[in-house]
C-alpha cells in the first residue's frame, strides 16, 4: 500500500475516532502509532513510543502552562471577578445594555489574569447572569454576552493556547502576548458595540440600571487595584526584561495565591482543590501534547506537509485567498472541535504552508487564536455555550445560540480588520521588543 493511501486512511480513522468521542489525545496517539508502524515498521515506532512521551513534556518552557493555569485558579478563588464586574458596572451600568457591557469588560480584565476561556465564562456566569436576570435582561442577550466575553480569556494575554502555539512554532511567547493585546482590546470594543447596537434597536433586551455616584465609583475602583497590580507585574515584567515568561507565570501564581489568602478565601480544602484542578487541566494538556507528538511523527514521515505546500504553490493563487479559505476551514472545524484540539491537529499541516506563503507567524498566530476562539461560541460544540447552559437553570441551547449571532458578526468584523491591517498585531511587538 502506498504512503498516500496510508495517509488518507489514517486521517479518516482519526476523524472517525473523534466522531466516536474518543479523546483527541488517544485518537492522535493511536493513529500516529499505527500509521507510523505501517510506514516505517515496528522498530521505528517502538523507539518513538519509548522516547516521545518524555521528550514531549520534558522541556523547561512547558512549565509556564501549569503555572499560568494555577494563577487563574487562585484568581478565581480570590473573588476578583466580582470586583472587576462591580468596577466596570459602576461606570457604564446606567446605559442601556450597560450591565452586559460591564460583563464584557469584566471578562476582558479577568481573562488577563486567568488565560482560560472556559474558566472565564464559568466564573463570570456565576457573577453576572443573576444580576442581568434580576434587572430583566433578555436571556439570549445575557447568556450570549457571557459566552462571547469568555472567549476573551483565550485572546488577551496571558493565554494558555497562545503559549502552546508559541512553543510548537518556536516563536517568542513575549511577542505573541504583545501581538494579542491590541486585538484583545479591539474584540472587547466590538462586543460592547454589538451590545449597544442591539439595545438601540430593541431597548427591552438590556434595560438601563441606576447610575452610581462618584463615591461609589471610586470605592469600586479601589477594589480592583490588585488585578491591575498583578497584570502589570506579570505582563509588564516580561517586556521590561525583569524575568522570562516562565518566571512571570510563577510570580503571577504566587501573587494570585497571596491575593486569595489576603481576601481570606483559602482553606486547606480550597488549596487542595486548586492544586487538583491545576494538575487535572495540565495533565490533560500534556497528554494531548504527547498524542500530538506521536501523530506528528507519522505526519512528518509521510511527507504530507511538504506535499501540501507544493500543491498550494502549484495552484498559483493569491496568498490572501488561501488565508481566507483557511479561516473558513477553521470556522467550520470549530463547530465540531474544541480550540486546543484544532490547533494541535492542524498546525503540522498549516504552519509550513504559512511559512511558504511568507506570512508572519506571529500575525498568523493571532488570527488563528481569534478564529478558534469563534469556535467556542459556535453550535453545536461551542464549549462556552454548554458552560453557560449548565450553570444557568432554565436556559436552553437555542436561546444562547439565538443571542450569540450578533457577537459572531463582531468576530467576523475583527477578523477582517486583522487580515486587512496586520499592524494591529505587529506594531506593538515591534515597539516593545525590537
Amino acid at each position: 500500500m502506498s504512503i498516500t493511501a496510508i495517509s488518507i486512511i489514517a486521517l479518516i480513522s482519526l476523524f472517525g475516532l473523534m466522531a466516536l468521542r474518543v479523546p483527541i489525545a488517544i485518537a492522535m496517539g493511536v493513529v500516529g502509532a499505527v500509521g507510523g508502524w505501517a510506514v516505517n515498521g515496528y522498530d521505528s515506532v517502538a523507539f518513538i513510543m519509548g522516547s516521545v512521551p518524555f521528550e514531549s513534556v520534558f522541556p523547561y518552557s512547558l512549565s509556564v502552562i501549569p503555572l499560568f493555569i494555577l494563577m487563574g485558579v487562585f484568581a478565581a478563588r480570590a473573588g476578583l471577578s466580582r470586583a472587576l464586574f462591580d468596577a466596570v458596572h459602576a461606570f457604564i451600568g446606567h446605559y442601556r445594555g450597560g450591565l452586559a457591557m460591564a460583563t464584557v469588560g469584566a471578562c476582558a480584565a479577568f481573562g488577563a489574569i486567568c488565560g482560560s476561556s472556559l474558566a472565564t465564562a464559568a466564573t463570570m456566569c456565576r457573577v453576572a447572569m443573576p444580576e442581568m436576570r434580576r434587572r430583566n435582561y433578555d436571556d439570549g442577550m445575557a447568556s450570549a454576552t457571557i459566552a462571547a466575553g469568555g472567549t476573551l480569556g483565550v485572546l488577551i494575554p496571558p493565554s494558555v493556547i497562545m503559549v502552546i502555539y508559541a512553543l510548537l512554532t518556536e516563536q517568542s511567547i513575549g511577542r505573541m502576548f504583545a501581538a494579542a493585546l491590541i486585538p484583545g482590546v479591539l474584540a472587547t470594543f466590538l462586543y460592547m458595540l454589538s451590545i449597544w447596537i442591539q439595545t438601540v434597536r430593541k431597548p427591552e433586551l438590556g434595560p438601563a440600571d441606576d447610575k452610581v455616584n462618584w463615591s461609589g465609583r471610586i470605592k469600586a475602583m479601589g477594589n480592583v487595584w490588585s488585578v491591575v497590580l498583578l497584570f502589570g507585574v506579570v505582563i509588564g515584567g516580561i517586556y521590561a526584561g525583569w524575568f522570562s515568561p516562565t518566571e512571570a507565570a510563577a510570580i503571577g501564581a504566587a501573587g494570585a495565591f497571596v491575593l486569595a489568602w489576603v481576601k481570606k478565601q483559602l482553606t486547606r480544602q480550597v488549596i487542595l482543590e486548586c492544586l487538583s484542578e491545576t494538575a487535572t487541566t495540565s495533565g490533560m494538556i500534556f497528554l494531548i501534547l504527547i498524542g500530538t507528538s506521536v501523530f506528528n511523527y507519522f505526519v512528518e514521515t509521510t511527507g504530507l506537509p511538504q506535499a501540501l505546500v507544493q500543491f498550494v504553490g502549484e495552484l498559483g493563487w493569491n496568498p490572501y485567498v488561501i488565508l481566507v479559505l483557511l479561516i473558513i476551514f477553521y470556522v467550520i472545524l470549530g463547530c465540531f472541535m474544541d480550540a486546543l484540539s484544532m490547533i494541535l491537529l492542524t498546525l503540522p499541516f498549516v504552519y509550513p504552508m504559512i511559512l511558504a506563503l511568507n506570512f508572519d507567524p506571529i500575525w498568523f498566530g493571532v488570527i488563528m487564536v481569534s478564529v478558534v476562539e469563534v469556535g467556542l461560541i459556535t453550535p453545536p460544540v461551542g464549549m462556552n455555550l454548554f458552560i453557560i447552559m449548565a450553570s444557568t437553570p432554565g436556559l436552553s441551547l437555542q436561546t444562547i445560540a439565538r443571542g450569540v449571532v450578533a457577537f459572531l458578526l463582531a468576530d467576523v468584523t475583527r477578523l477582517i480588520l486583522l487580515v486587512l491591517f496586520p499592524a494591529l498585531s505587529l506594531w506593538l511587538p515591534h515597539v516593545l521588543m525590537d
